[in-house]
């Protein structure tokens, strides 16, 4: 069940540690969207903003995400789109299409990851950028928000 039917869009640089029910937090400069679970558990939702991952609509006054967001590794398992500034609740997904989901999104960025590796590999003129699995580790101390973010994009 949806608790927050309406969110304000709100373009920070960083996202704050104490998160607004009824907030959607957009990072333009971390390509990332967080937000307060809308069902009003109060888990924090991280959508980042990839070619692979969700989509922000912008039209001046309201935001959109697509495609739904399914927050299936929370207890409350929530459902719902956000389109123009409302949660619209969605149906809820068995463990088969949870699973089948999660399988294609995984083939999804390999095939989209393999195709811009190969492409910067057939481009002469620019030279190719290391995989993370090739960079070495920092030794510099980095954020929860920063590590989340070396997390997805290992996916």
């Amino acid at each position: 069940m949806i608790l927050h039917t309406q969110l304000e869009p709100r373009f920070v640089k960083g996202v704050p540690r104490e998160l607004e029910q009824g907030v959607l937090y957009v990072s333009m400069e971390y390509g990332t969207v967080v937000h307060s679970c809308c069902c009003g558990c109060g888990h924090e939702v991280v959508t980042p903003l990839t070619p692979t991952d969700w989509t922000l609509t912008f039209n001046g006054e309201q935001v959109s995400l697509w495609p739904s967001i399914g927050n299936w590794n929370l207890p409350c398992k929530s459902h719902y789109v956000i389109k123009s500034n409302r949660v619209l609740e969605a149906g809820p997904w068995g463990h088969h299409r949870i699973e089948a989901e999660k399988k294609r999104d995984k083939a999804t960025k390999e095939t989209f990851y393999h195709r811009v590796a190969e492409s910067d590999q057939a481009d002469g003129n620019r030279p190719t950028q290391p995989s993370l699995a090739t960079v070495p580790p920092s030794t510099e101390k980095i954020g929860l928000w920063s590590k989340l973010w070396n997390c997805i994009r290992k996916i």
